[in-house]
């Protein structure tokens, strides 16, 4: 006997994966903290580590490098700055808008001490050589 097509289920399954997808894509490109009491959103990093070199690519579309701001401290690094909305489509009523728009921050923990060698932005990310400090330890 074949076991019968519930389709109940079947919506109910549908709508689990679709809300599981959306809440993926959101974690990844629009998580909220707390920037001096003002909500930020937090870009997706790359980071990759060879010998003392560390590569971090951040993704930050259509943000001109004047907008953002590196700090390397004690914490780590920290990337921040403001993606805005292009001036042509500040009158334009939103359709819909998935691309975060407004202040970001993103803070990325250091496997030891490194000081910024290099900053260059291509192709919507921002890429940041990093070299391990004279005398850290790895």
């Amino acid at each position: 006997m074949m076991p019968s097509w519930d389709p109940d289920s079947w919506v109910w399954g549908e709508a689990l994966d679709l809300f599981d997808r959306a809440e993926r894509l959101q974690r990844q490109f629009f998580r909220l903290q707390l920037r001096s009491g003002a909500p930020v959103w937090v870009p997706p990093v790359d980071v990759f580590e060879q010998g003392d070199a560390l590569l971090v690519v951040v993704a930050l579309p259509d943000v001109p490098p004047a907008q953002v701001e590196v700090v390397i401290d004690a914490d780590g690094l920290l990337v921040r700055g403001e993606r805005r909305l292009p001036e042509a489509c500040r009158q334009a009523r939103i359709r819909q808008m998935e691309m975060p728009y407004g202040l970001f921050e993103r803070r990325i923990v250091l496997p030891g001490t490194f000081e910024l060698v290099r900053r260059s932005i291509g192709n919507g990310c921002l890429v940041l050589n990093l070299r391990r400090s004279e005398g850290a330890a790895p």
